[in-house]
């Protein structure tokens, strides 16, 4: 209870209820914790709403003790200090606007519906801009195990014009292009081809954790009051106006339906009537994200299904069509016997390309080349035992045959 009015300076008993006991059926646990700490000099109530809740925040004491219970790397908001008049009598204090309670109301949403815990969230955090300007994120949310690691949340009561809104995106989109100190910016250039390693030369990633996907730090729009029109006329306004933020690039390369988000901010949109009208409150399907038609749950709408999830498969393909018209223009290439009419096997082709002298018979197949070249041996040993006959004929001695009278003198 200390921990979370020291990080969101004030807030309701509903509101601490959502955030910190959602289980519950209603705030009476909270509201009987919230007076034994009245008792004991650590919360007062600063001052009764409209609507008939009452505003508590810390004392001077709550706010040390606070402090002390609080991480460091959490900021604890300033103190909110009594105020009295002449008489000693407490003054009210006008400073708790319908806006900061919607800022309470959408942590305590969340917080409820599994995205962190109280200690998840910071107020207003500053991102310095080079030109003077520093853009303050209503809410900053850190939860890993939600499968949303960190996110900018900006809470809108439809009172401001959209450009305003448009206005911050680019804002946000400026200070995530940043350079890290000592980081080298032709690196940061070449990087940029290899999609999320980019990142890696960037001041947001020294400050932010990895989001697990594709892109920056996703900035969700929490709008609340006025009618249901209007806030859902403002989202498509806001949608229209922030495209170039938000919506990627085609990956190049005919074919490729697959979007690039490395260099975009991921924008999703939801109101708090939505959330609350909703049976799973923020963990239902109560978020859109701009460039997309259908109501998602937050991960559901924060997964990029037609990024490089999609560049992959498609990438298969292409590569997979690619070989196959290789393998076309090859197989059109491939020698024909001139004899038989067959096709060359691969490793007849190679054969007779393997030296750059034609040989005598490249343009038969294996089997006809073997033939033939049989056939030529078998000529070729014929004509050798021929000519070695004729040879050994003209080179035999003459043998004259005994005539009868020869013998006859012999006797």
């Amino acid at each position: 209870m200390l921990r979370a009015l020291g990080i969101f300076q004030r807030a309701t008993a509903d509101q601490l209820w959502r955030m910190l006991r959602p289980t519950d059926r209603h705030d009476r646990i909270t509201r009987d914790t919230l007076n034994a700490l009245k008792e004991t000099g650590l919360v007062r109530v600063e001052t009764r709403l409209e609507s008939g809740h009452q505003l508590w925040v810390l004392t001077e004491k709550g706010h040390k003790e606070a402090k002390l219970l609080l991480p460091k790397n959490v900021r604890i908001s300033a103190l909110r200090k009594l105020r009295l008049d002449a008489k000693g009598r407490p003054v009210k204090d006008d400073g708790y606007d319908e806006h900061a309670a919607a800022v309470t109301s959408t942590a305590a949403m969340l917080t409820g519906a599994g995205y962190g815990t109280p200690l998840s969230w910071q107020t207003e955090i500053a991102h310095k801009l080079p030109y003077g300007y520093t853009q303050y994120a209503d809410l900053t949310m850190r939860a890993p195990d939600a499968g949303v690691p960190a996110m900018l949340l900006e809470v809108d009561r439809v009172n401001e014009p959209v450009d305003d809104l448009v206005d911050k995106l680019r804002r946000y989109h400026e200070w995530f292009e940043l350079l890290a100190p000592k980081a080298d910016a032709d690196k940061e250039k070449a990087a940029r081809r290899q999609g999320a390693a980019v990142h890696d030369f960037r001041l947001w990633s020294r400050i932010y954790p990895a989001t697990g996907r594709e892109g920056y730090v996703p900035v969700a729009f929490v709008f609340t009051g006025k009618t249901a029109a209007q806030r859902e006329s403002r989202m498509q306004r806001l949608e229209q106006a922030a495209r170039t933020y938000f919506a990627g690039t085609l990956y190049r390369g005919a074919g490729f339906t697959a979007v690039d988000y490395h260099q975009a901010v991921p924008v999703v949109v939801t109101d708090l009537e939505r959330i609350t009208a909703d049976p799973a409150g923020a963990a239902g399907k109560v978020w859109r994200r701009l460039g997309r038609d259908k109501w998602q749950t937050l991960p559901e709408a924060l997964d990029n299904p037609d990024g490089d999830q999609l560049y992959r498969v498609e990438l298969r393909e292409a590569r997979r069509r690619q070989a196959e018209r290789e393998a076309a223009h090859r197989e059109a290439q491939r020698p024909v016997c001139t004899r038989c009419g067959n096709k060359f096997t691969d490793h007849r082709w190679q054969e007779t390309t393997r030296s750059s002298w034609p040989g005598e018979w490249d343009r038969l197949c294996g089997p006809c080349a073997k033939e033939a070249a049989d056939r030529a041996e078998a000529e070729r040993v014929a004509r050798r035992q021929a000519e070695e006959a004729e040879r050994a004929a003209a080179e035999a001695p003459a043998v004259k045959p005994r005539s009868r009278f020869g013998i006859g003198r012999r006797r």
